[in-house]
């Protein structure tokens, strides 16, 4: 298998990975069933916070970027091409749909005897606290912003993996009982829209929608909060 082949895998399995760990913490404590449940906000943004760990660790090959916003970041500062970054893409988009069916099969049971349909969706996709689109969309420009400036300024440009894939997970973390609290924090359009895509496919017993008239929200937001720190860094940031 070539390089480009090589990091398409690896940016899929990452992801998958990601989604594995970072859906299935969400779901151990939203699931009424579950041994987690009401476990609270800050287990979830812990497990997220080393569900980043394992996701960055097992995609080292690719940089462990697992975020469309981290490889928009890294094909503005020129460390990818645009076509690696669309392939990069499609592997984040398809990892995260297989790992929210892997999460969906974990708690198959849980699932089918959970009569919250709210609860169901939010183990697959975020939503806000309170309802504004503009304001929402400010949270995730904010969030992603954090993530993606701070994540440069460590590697000097680089990707996650020349950081260590610690220092992101307290990072995730950081950012999440920071600024978690008003949509849940997706900074990452592919961790949000690949599982909700899956939510609509799967047969979920009274699953309910999928509230697409939200979805834009996690997919813009981290785009342009990505764009932002890229840009920013070339200016405020010592960069290799």
């Amino acid at each position: 298998m070539d390089g480009i082949g090589v990091n398409f895998l690896s940016e899929l399995v990452g992801t998958a990975m990601l989604i594995i760990l970072g859906g299935g913490v969400v779901a151990a404590v939203s699931l009424t069933k579950s041994k987690g449940f009401g476990a609270g906000f800050l287990m979830v943004t812990i497990g997220w916070g080393f569900a980043v760990f394992a996701g960055v660790t097992v995609s080292y090959k690719s940089g462990g970027q697992l975020n469309p916003a981290v490889s928009l970041a890294q094909a503005i500062l020129g460390n990818i091409t645009v076509g690696e970054m669309l392939l990069y893409w499609l592997a984040q988009m398809i990892g995260a749909i297989i790992g929210a069916v892997i999460v969906w099969l974990a708690y198959k049971q849980h699932f089918d005897e959970e009569p919250d349909a709210a609860a169901k969706l939010g183990v697959f996709s975020t939503g806000p606290a309170i309802r504004n689109y503009g304001w929402n969309l400010v949270t995730e420009v904010i969030g992603t912003f954090v993530l993606v400036f701070v994540v440069i300024a460590f590697t000097n440009g680089k990707t996650p993996a020349e950081l260590g894939a610690i220092p992101v997970a307290f990072l995730v973390i950081a950012i999440g009982v920071s600024l978690g609290g008003p949509t849940g924090y997706a900074i990452n359009p592919a961790r949000d829209l690949g599982p909700r895509i899956a939510h609509a496919f799967l047969p979920i017993a009274g699953k309910g929608t999928s509230d697409w008239s939200y979805a834009w929200v996690p997919v813009v937001g981290p785009l342009v909060g990505g764009a932002l720190a890229a840009g920013l860094s070339y200016a405020l940031l010592p960069l290799a």
